[in-house]
């Protein structure tokens, strides 16, 4: 497994994961007034693909495209779990506005994917609190994204799309920015 590294930066000189230039969280105290700590601690880059946890490998898959680009879960086959972060939902409108139909098939193959693994248990990220883990929302995910692509096909405004979406999955949570945006993203 991975370890991690505990390093003494101020403020002032610390650079975000993403090492661009200037890029610095401001010193002031005004923008994130107790925030961010004195002690930052980084995490090194995985060596390989399975780290392990208390006896269990977890193995890290590659997925593609999903929600966004180079998207992975983690599959722990010991307890038949994954971790399917942003590549399944639990009853909340997926995130498409950063995807085009191939994007939309590639996450489908991602969702078979997860689904060869033959979990017993799939954590989303994006969830209802309250649901359980269903390996169900594998196929829950794959539907909506077909319904998307369907319905992109034969609705002519970003409005229209979001409404009939809207209307085959009213109970979803978050439909005023993912889907919305999802709407704006395919119908400009």
């Amino acid at each position: 497994m991975g370890s991690v590294r505990h390093s003494r930066h101020t403020r002032r000189r610390f650079l975000p994961p993403c090492g661009r230039a200037g890029d610095v969280f401001p010193s002031d105290g005004v923008s994130f007034p107790g925030q961010i700590p004195d002690n930052l601690v980084f995490a090194k880059e995985l060596a390989g693909q399975v780290m392990h946890l208390e006896g269990h490998e977890i193995h890290v898959v590659d997925l593609g495209h999903t929600d966004t680009d180079h998207t992975t879960c983690l599959h722990v086959p010991s307890i038949g779990l994954v971790v399917a972060g942003d590549a399944a939902y639990n009853d909340v409108h997926l995130y498409l506005a950063e995807s085009n139909v191939q994007n939309r098939q590639e996450w489908i193959a991602a969702l078979d994917k997860i689904e060869s693994l033959n979990p017993r248990a799939v954590v989303a990220s994006h969830k209802r609190s309250e649901n359980d883990d269903s390996p169900g929302i594998i196929e829950e995910t794959r539907k909506y994204i077909r319904d998307f692509d369907r319905l992109a096909e034969t609705t002519k405004t970003a409005q229209e799309l979001y409404d009939q979406m809207l209307a085959l999955y009213p109970s979803r949570i978050n439909p005023g920015w993912a889907l919305w945006s999802s709407a704006r993203a395919v119908k400009p």
